[in-house]
């Protein structure tokens, strides 16, 4: 969520203080530090306040002159799908996840500008027209009365909204 320039105000910042003593650092990024950047950075863009797609898309790291001189690790084994020990939850989840790698990756909806038209698995589409907010809330809390007093319910749910007034 961070602005590409604050990264690259970093690089300029390490390299302009590591070179006193060696005038080739001023070409490696970072000065020569090891920086490590975690995260998925397909999911969460910067913030830019009231601006163009092309303009938030162009503040992400990824974006940087500093991204062709990192190096990506992708996370390949997904441990906590193995609590399950029912092999069809296991199926799912991983089908799921990799449904979701391909958006991100751009496999689904063809060659794009940002935009394109991606089939959504039946199962996962709220058909209720009328009130389909509710018909979220029923079939993720389901018993919610019964069970408002349990933790763990609530643990194991959670709907995310992108703007407060969508809470």
């Amino acid at each position: 969520m961070v602005h590409k320039h604050a990264f690259e105000s970093l690089d300029r910042t390490l390299k302009d203080e590591l070179r006193c003593g060696n005038s080739s650092i001023s070409n490696i990024p970072f000065g020569g530090k090891g920086i490590v950047f975690g995260g998925d950075f397909r999911q969460i863009l910067p913030v830019v306040p009231v601006d163009s797609r092309q303009n938030i898309v162009n503040a992400s790291l990824s974006s940087s002159y500093l991204w062709q001189h990192g190096k990506v690790h992708r996370l390949t084994k997904q441990h906590e799908a193995n609590c399950w020990k029912d092999q069809s939850d296991i199926e799912k989840i991983r089908d799921y996840a990799n449904w979701l790698l391909d958006i991100g990756e751009g496999k689904l909806g063809g060659p794009n500008d940002g935009e394109t038209i991606i089939d959504i698995l039946d199962d996962m589409v709220i058909n209720d027209s009328h009130d389909p907010i509710g018909s979220l809330i029923k079939f993720l809390y389901p018993s919610i009365f019964k069970n408002y007093s349990n933790t763990n319910y609530f643990q194991e749910r959670a709907i995310l909204a992108p703007k407060n007034e969508v809470v």
